[in-house]
């Protein structure tokens, strides 16, 4: 059984920075793709940032300079992506999800967390 779990959300003042924290535990054999995605309240769930195995990364016009989704680490069973977010604006407010593509033994799906608020504001 594959889980993702995101650690890292709270509130913060603008212009102020963030770490979150993308945790995939369980029998993975590899993960292709990670993702963050973020849904503020009335809004469709938005793609924020992506890398991939082989260390791509691409990200929405709205956080590229300010947010940097870093390599994914591998210790024991635990593989950690994280998202580094500066610069953070109101406009960043969300309940932000992890999703990954993760092959466990002959399975090849996609895997979602449960999201970590994230709240800018004076």
């Amino acid at each position: 059984q594959v889980q993702l779990m995101e650690s890292g959300g709270g509130l913060v003042q603008p212009g102020g920075s963030l770490r979150l924290s993308c945790a995939a535990s369980g029998t993975i054999s590899t993960i292709y793709n990670m993702r963050w995605y973020r849904q503020a309240p009335g809004k469709q769930r938005e793609l924020v940032a992506t890398i991939t195995g082989g260390g791509s990364t691409n990200y929405a016009d709205s956080v590229k300079g300010r947010f940097t989704i870093s390599t994914i680490s591998r210790d024991n069973a635990k593989i950690t992506g994280n998202l580094q977010m500066n610069s953070l604006k109101p406009e960043d407010t969300a309940v932000y999800y992890c999703n990954a593509d993760i092959k466990s033994g002959r399975l090849f799906t996609e895997y979602w967390g449960q999201g970590t608020q994230v709240t800018v504001s004076s």
